[in-house]
């Protein structure tokens, strides 16, 4: 769901800066979960998903739901030797938005390290005529 400046943002959704950093996926955990998941294309158990995100049993639940609302995972519930077994999975969609996250990842990466350096690099010319480093306009 991509937004432009002037658009609403879903409810009870924050904005951020870049489009592709959808909180869906740039929260902590469900991040974490998302590359977990994504480095196990068969899927994981709750039990495994549980200890490889050190989440507690409610976390984990409420964080798959989120993904699951958005799309991104889908969890199968079954049995497994007459046990209960829940496995989740990233969908298709899942995989292509996560690939557009990191995509605007690396543009917000790109941004800072141009803007830092910017920053680190302050012209020497221009202390001499009284500005002090670092305090130069974002235009100069």
């Amino acid at each position: 769901m991509k937004q432009t400046p002037d658009s609403p943002s879903p409810a009870g959704q924050g904005r951020y800066a870049y489009d592709g950093l959808e909180r869906a996926i740039h929260e902590k955990a469900r991040l974490g979960i998302l590359t977990s998941l994504l480095a196990h294309p068969l899927g994981l158990t709750f039990t495994d998903l549980k200890e490889l995100c050190a989440l507690t049993d409610g976390n984990l639940n409420r964080h798959l739901k989120v993904l699951v609302e958005a799309g991104l995972i889908e969890i199968d519930k079954g049995t497994h030797g007459n046990r209960p077994q829940t496995l989740c999975r990233v969908t298709t969609l899942g995989r292509e938005r996560f690939q557009e996250y990191l995509s605007a990842l690396e543009q917000v990466i790109a941004d800072a390290a141009r803007a830092a350096a910017r920053k680190q690099a302050p012209n020497p010319a221009r202390w001499n005529s009284g500005l002090v480093p670092g305090s130069e306009s974002a235009g100069a």
